[in-house]
């Protein structure tokens, strides 16, 4: 039995070439899907952030619209809290009550610091203190603080 050498390398030069052809085939192939998977995923990106700033934009127009809310009743109780339409009555008897009870907390403030010779002075430190106070508590999260300032497990509300 003779062996044709040259008819196998023949075929083997074929194949080879066969073979290259074929992942030449499938690396473009391949650079296609990613290219293409690529520029999706980008487009994808650019969407999202697209919708993060849209979402941000609202958020600053609702702000703007509960200002606005709130401008528009304190312009119409300015000028008509005192004799309200029927669907407002109550809204506005809330504000005047409110107030009310402002006055009053007002005077009695007034009346303790008369009483026990309290000056504004001592009532600013306590208040800046109790202030201060409230913002070493971490916050609900708990990532604003890395911990609780000692005493405050033990602190009670008054």
């Amino acid at each position: 039995m003779s062996i044709d050498f040259e008819s196998l390398k023949d075929k083997a030069v074929v194949l080879a070439q066969s073979g290259v052809t074929k992942a030449k085939e499938l690396t473009e192939t391949g650079i296609a899907k990613a290219k293409e998977l690529a520029d999706t995923g980008a487009t994808r990106a650019k969407e999202i952030t697209e919708i993060g700033k849209l979402k941000v934009n609202n958020s600053a127009e609702q702000e703007a619209i509960r200002k606005a809310y709130s401008e528009l009743g304190k312009l119409y109780y300015a000028e008509r809290g005192s004799a309200p339409e029927a669907a407002y009555a109550d809204a506005c008897q809330r504000i005047t009550d409110a107030m009310a009870r402002i006055s009053y907390n007002n005077e009695r403030i007034a009346d303790i610091k008369a009483a026990g010779q309290i000056t504004d002075e001592e009532v600013e430190a306590v208040e800046a203190e109790l202030d201060s106070e409230e913002n070493d508590t971490p916050c609900c999260c708990g990532e604003c603080k890395d911990e609780t300032p000692a005493g405050d497990e033990d602190k009670t509300e008054e």
